[in-house]
């Protein structure tokens, strides 16, 4: 019948529910909505970059080069098969800037506040859905939450576009069009730690700039803490004592893997002429900064990674494991897993029966999250590059950097990416999704339901060691 709207859709549109709580309904799971909508988004994306208009040469994408691009995209990693401004047209530069803004954000922050301005009210199940994707607290929170990580956001890739533009036409005498279109770009790519750039040679150009070089560590740092860490931070910065253990041990963490990424890497590549050696002294140790800023999910590179001493990437494969904080832009297992298992592991040393973090006790079910979320990232790292070497002839030091970068949404690369057969890029499409959504995200969308156990067993004390 023409017109009619059938079944469940049409009783849920005459009740007056927005189509975002809609699909909720349809699943037992709030992360099966995350990753079922990760995964619409990808594939929406490589339809459009499928397109002949999408490339320069109007021949449109292949499949595979499509869902890796999309897939890249929208799990804002940055690995790229071909360079960005060679063979995608404008078209599909905007195409890959929205996605890169709609993985930034998380799919399911935009359903919440679209299902917010659409219908006024969200059921039970996008609430629960927004809490997955925003790592919100209480349930209460959660219109109140969207609405200030959208705007501020939108408002820090302003700033940081506005300082871009104004350095490219100052500093460079780019066009202000153009200026204008590289510079919220790249904004966009900074803040959502995306690590796309439409220069070949990525930011090297700009080694010695520091407008360039820190306003854009500064957007991957901002981005990549957390919303929930910056939001209190804005409130509470002077009272460092009433911070929550989120905002305590991401900010720890950060301090501390920055600085000391920083030492290690600047020392590893000073004299490097590939490197840091390439530049005046004076501008090597922002270049390492850089270094150390990157590998938390950012993956903009001031340097040719390809020509890094291998100490020096596997120093980048532990910063980019680790990546960012909970509930931001980056990606990786989380500083604030990191640093919660430092915690663990200091209590161990110390023979206390609990894990205390300041003045308050770390809950049990957190720790075991913790310890879930770092054998599930080792053991899709170790099948990954398993699986590469087998492919292909690369080195083991050059496949683990790539398979790091997928898993962790960094996108820094040695130069591998486009020389892998297809089959090896399928292996990093699903490392990078699996990175976006989270292993433990991942594993709890694949259940159909939680199981409750209704007893307890007897306790046994195994030897452990």
């Amino acid at each position: 019948m023409s017109g009619a709207i059938p079944g469940t859709w049409g009783c849920v549109l005459a009740r007056g529910k927005s189509w975002g709580t809609a699909l909720l309904e349809r699943f037992h799971h709030p992360a099966q909505v995350v990753v079922t909508g990760f995964l619409v988004t990808i594939l929406t994306g490589t339809v459009l970059l499928s397109l002949p208009v999408a490339t320069t040469a109007g021949d449109g994408a292949s499949p595979v080069e499509a869902l890796f691009t999309a897939t890249s995209a929208v799990c804002v990693t940055g690995l790229v098969v071909t360079d960005l401004d060679e063979r995608w047209s404008m078209f599909g530069e905007l195409v890959i800037m929205a996605l890169v803004q709609v993985g930034g954000l998380g799919l399911m922050t935009i359903a919440t506040l679209f299902a917010i301005l659409l219908s006024g009210r969200l059921g039970l199940r996008a609430r629960l859905a927004a809490q997955v994707e925003t790592k919100t607290l209480r349930m209460t929170d959660v219109r109140r939450v969207v609405r200030r990580v959208v705007a501020f956001s939108l408002v820090s890739e302003a700033v940081v576009g506005v300082v871009l533009t104004a350095r490219l036409i100052i500093g460079y005498g780019e066009a202000p069009s153009r200026a204008i279109y590289l510079g919220f770009f790249h904004a966009v790519s900074a803040f959502n730690n995306a690590g796309f750039t439409l220069w070949p040679d990525g930011l090297v150009r700009f080694a010695a700039d520091p407008w360039i070089i820190l306003t854009v560590c500064v957007a991957v740092i901002v981005g990549g803490l957390g919303f929930p860490v910056v939001f209190e931070l804005a409130r509470n910065w002077r009272r460092p004592r009433g911070w929550s253990i989120l905002t305590r041990v991401t900010v720890a963490a950060t301090v501390v893997l920055l600085a000391g990424g920083t030492l290690v890497l600047s020392a590893a590549e000073w004299n490097n002429p590939g490197t840091l050696g390439a530049l005046p002294e004076a501008d090597r140790l922002p270049g390492g900064f850089m270094m150390a800023v990157m590998p938390r999910s950012g993956g903009l590179n001031a340097v040719d990674v390809g020509r890094m001493h291998t100490e020096s990437w596997l120093v980048t494969d532990v910063l980019m494991f680790i990546g960012g904080g909970s509930a931001g832009t980056a990606g990786g297992i989380k500083v604030t897993t990191f640093g919660l298992l430092a915690f663990v592991l200091w209590a161990e040393m110390r023979g206390e029966t609990h894990v205390n973090v300041g003045h308050r006790r770390l809950p049990d079910g957190t720790q075991r999250q913790a310890i879930a979320i770092v054998l599930l990232g080792i053991a899709m790292v170790t099948a990954g590059t398993f699986t590469l070497l087998a492919m292909t002839s690369h080195t083991l030091d050059r496949v683990l950097f790539e398979v790091v970068s997928a898993f962790g949404t960094v996108g820094l690369s040695t130069g591998i990416t486009a020389e892998l057969p297809p089959a090896a890029k399928v292996v990093l499409i699903v490392l990078m999704f699996v990175g976006r959504i989270g292993p433990l995200t991942f594993a709890t969308a694949l259940a159909l339901r939680e199981r409750t156990r209704r007893y307890e067993l007897p306790v046994e004390r195994p030897i452990v060691g």
